[in-house]
This record gives structure tokens, C-alpha cells and sequence, in this order.
């Protein structure tokens, strides 16, 4: 049965597991979340179609998401909030009951569609960490900053670190909280890992006369633009 559920449209893409810290300062978001603390509920994120982050009553989201439960919040002045949040499950708008003073929505939760041969997940899962592990070392080497190679045992707890880890543009990202099927979303992982992977250390090669003079740059901006552009082709796996 559909439920409803106060909606945040950000120009993120929340993955279950995976923390997200806000800084509410409209109006309408402070309102949200108070109501939210005062009733121990969670709120939706979904990443924006189209429209503004804030002060857009006609923002379009997209219709797959992610509930965020509040984990910690600090009161600032002003009625402001500084909010942390862990993403806990996925759902699809199936529609919008009101626009003010916040986006509130009915919708469906989603559960992934449980494989059907295990030792078939399995000889994705494998290869996967391995790809993983590579990538969040090259990552650290580029970056200077922490990040953990670690990845939960169950496999689609796994497909979500992964999705929110990977650094690619936030339509490919939507387009993995969208994939039903846990083995799918893997295998296109594996394939996105396997095409980042020598890019990557390409990277790290090039910049490496420069790490004396200055720190590497964050990856993204138009590479990210060129990934949003062709990742169609990337969740075309058979």
C-alpha cells in the first residue's frame, strides 16, 4: 500500500546506507524537519529532474528515491539546522499530493528482486571487490583523503556502498538506485570499475610530476558531463 512521506529534492543522488549531512536553512525545510524531530519520522531525497535546490514549489524529482532517517541534528540560530542523515530505503513516487509548504508524496518502498543463482552472484561479487579495493586506493592516492575500501558482505548492501562511492555523474547514479535487481546493478559496476580503473591510474601517472608543486584537483566536472552524455550505453548489459 502506498504511504506518504515529506519529499527533499536535492541535486544529489542518496544511496541506502550511505550518510547525508544537510544544512536546512529555507523556510519550508526547517518547517520539514522539525515536524520530522517531532514526530521520529524520516523524509525522502530524490535527485531533481528539473527546477532549483530551494525555493522552487514546482521542482520536478525524479520518481525513484531514498529515505533519509535522522541520525543527528544540531540546532544553529536562526532555526536553522545542521542535520545528519543515513539513507535507509528506496521508493517510487507513484504521485504528488501537495506542493506547500514542502513536497509531500505517495509512495511505494522498494524492495531488490532476490537473485536467482547464488554461485552466479557470487562470480560477480568476487572480481568486484578486487575492482573496488584498486579503486578506492587510487582514489586515496589521488585525492590525499580517507576512504574505506571495505564493502558489506551482503551483496546488495555492497551494490549501494559502491553506488554512492563511485565517482561518475549523478545520472548514472540514478540510473543504479533504479536497477530492481541486485546482480544487474553489480555487474554494472563491475563494467563502470573495469572502464575507470585504467583511466584512473592513467590520472595518477600524469599527475605525478605535479604532486610537489600542488594538490590533484577533485575528479568530476566535465568528465562527469561526458559520462552523462554516454551513460546510456553503460546500462545496456545482457
Amino acid at each position: 500500500m502506498p504511504s506518504q512521506i515529506r519529499l527533499f529534492p536535492l541535486n544529489t543522488v542518496l544511496f541506502p546506507g550511505a550518510a547525508l549531512h544537510l544544512h536546512v536553512f529555507e523556510p519550508r525545510y526547517k518547517q520539514m524537519i522539525a515536524e520530522c524531530l517531532d514526530e521520529g519520522q524520516a523524509f525522502g531525497v530524490c535527485l531533481i529532474r528539473e527546477g532549483n535546490e530551494a525555493g522552487d514549489p514546482l521542482v520536478d524529482p525524479h520518481e525513484i528515491g531514498t529515505t533519509a532517517e535522522i541520525d543527528d541534528v544540531t540546532t544553529l540560530p536562526f532555526g536553522r539546522y545542521y542535520v545528519s542523515t543515513v539513507g535507509k530505503r528506496r521508493f517510487k513516487i507513484h504521485g504528488i499530493v501537495k506542493r506547500e509548504p514542502y513536497l509531500v508524496c505517495d509512495v511505494e518502498y522498494l524492495d531488490d528482486e532476490a537473485p536467482d543463482d547464488a554461485m552466479q552472484l557470487s562470480s560477480v561479487i568476487e572480481p568486484l571487490r578486487a575492482a573496488f579495493a584498486e579503486y578506492a586506493q587510487l582514489l586515496v592516492e589521488y585525492s590525499g583523503k580517507k576512504m574505506s575500501s571495505e564493502l558489506p558482505e551482503d551483496p546488495v548492501e555492497a551494490s549501494f556502498a559502491i553506488g554512492g562511492a563511485l565517482q561518475v555523474a549523478d545520472m548514472i547514479k540514478q540510473r543504479l538506485l533504479e536497477t530492481a535487481e541486485t546482480e544487474r546493478r553489480l555487474r554494472i559496476e563491475l563494467e563502470f570499475l573495469r572502464r575507470l580503473l585504467p583511466q584512473l591510474r592513467s590520472l595518477l601517472e600524469r599527475k605525478e610530476p605535479q604532486r610537489s608543486a600542488k594538490p590533484a584537483g577533485p575528479l568530476g566536472g566535465e568528465a562527469r558531463s561526458h559520462q552523462e552524455q554516454h551513460f546510456g550505453k553503460f546500462f545496456s548489459l545482457n
